[in-house]
């Protein structure tokens, strides 16, 4: 994207102050943001799964691509909820056909959790054209563009966890 021509509306950045740039860039934000919200909402009604159920499942499926065992402690944790309505989570995603469960490998007294293969499918057909398209709009930018995206994300990132520490310290 670098070697095209300098567009009216890129001019328009160029020019504009720093505040004006900022509200531009966090107002983009937000619409993605209300995009993504809306995207995960007609995903979890496809699927018939609340907010957690998708994101637990979101986890065993990443966890397994990583070849790392999936544990209720470690789902406990990501999603900060108690071990009691982590068994609640999972009895219900077991009753799906989601997921499976097994003794752990070095834990008498952990289990494992893994996705099972319907499980990946539903999630690949649910999303896939989704992540196709996402990753089509990734295309075409350099490197230089793509850390200056990373860069902004991370440090917004981080100021929005802070946020949540700076209340905590209140």
């Amino acid at each position: 994207m670098s070697d095209a021509l300098v567009t009216d509306e890129q001019a328009f950045w160029y020019a504009s102050s720093d505040a004006e740039r900022g509200r531009r860039l966090l107002s983009a934000l937000r619409t993605y943001q209300a995009s993504e919200i809306a995207m995960r909402r007609r995903t979890r009604e496809a699927m018939s799964m609340g907010e957690n159920e998708m994101l637990a499942l979101r986890f065993v499926i990443r966890a397994a691509r990583q070849n790392t065992p999936a544990t209720p402690r470690a789902l406990s944790d990501y999603l900060g909820i108690t071990s009691a309505s982590v068994t609640a989570l999972l009895d219900r995603l077991d009753a799906m056909g989601h997921i499976e469960r097994s003794p752990h490998p070095t834990d008498r007294r952990s289990i494992t959790i893994a996705p099972t293969e319907g499980a990946e499918e539903t999630v690949r057909h649910t999303l896939g054209d989704m992540h196709e398209r996402m990753m089509a709009a990734t295309r075409g930018f350099d490197d230089a563009e793509a850390a200056t995206i990373v860069a902004f994300l991370d440090a917004v990132t981080n100021a929005v966890d802070e946020v949540a520490e700076d209340a905590s310290e209140a």
